[in-house]
């Protein structure tokens, strides 16, 4: 704060930037909890004792190993979030000359934040494939009208799993899927919210 008439400078700490990593640390710890759960679904979904489908999602088991290594794929990002979960702003270092002695790491919260949620994004889309490749499995029966469309919708990128392949296309494609269905979302619910301040 600059008092001009005084010629008086004060710093109240308020630029430091511990505020926005604290919030940006909490987000990334919200988020993975996302990747948790979805990682213990995929297990459920793959595990034949569990979900009474064949083992991993796939005819001819011997042969094939269907949504195992996309499951372990699920598991190591939800893995990697553990490590990225660790809030940046408990750690400092002095620098500057000790000018800047206690630093908020609020860069590399953000750029942790960014990391956890691309992989988060990535376990979701693991585990929409591997729902779809279940109900492969349970036809002719059929499930809610909002959920066959999203399987539909999936369906429209990605064939399903008759025998192994490349995943990593199919994953991507899916991935693609779900940040452009959740942008129009988000864009929808910005409008809504504009159209009720104008309302009020």
């Amino acid at each position: 704060m600059v008092f001009a008439e005084r010629g008086e400078t004060i710093s109240g700490g308020n630029f430091h930037g511990e505020y926005p990593a604290k919030a940006l640390d909490y987000l990334a710890i919200g988020v993975h909890e996302l990747a948790s759960i979805s990682e213990r679904r995929i297990e459920r979904l793959c595990n034949p004792s569990l979900s009474e489908l064949p083992a991993f999602l796939v005819t001819e088991g011997g042969l094939n190993s269907g949504f195992m290594i996309a499951h372990c794929t699920a598991a190591a990002l939800v893995s990697e979030n553990k490590a990225l979960c660790h809030p940046s702003s408990v750690d400092s270092l002095s620098t500057s000359a000790a000018t800047e002695d206690h630093v908020s790491m609020g860069g590399w919260a953000a750029r942790k934040a960014l990391r956890v949620i691309e992989n988060v994004e990535h376990v979701l889309a693991i585990e929409l494939l591997a729902a779809c490749q279940g109900i492969e499995f349970l036809r002719p029966l059929k499930t809610t009208t909002p959920l066959e469309k999203v399987y539909d919708l999936v369906r429209s990128v990605v064939r399903p799993w008759i025998k192994d392949r490349f995943m990593a296309p199919d994953i991507e494609a899916v991935h693609r899927l779900l940040r452009y269905y959740a942008t129009i979302q988000f864009d929808i619910q910005n409008t809504d919210e504009l159209e009720d301040d104008h309302r009020r």
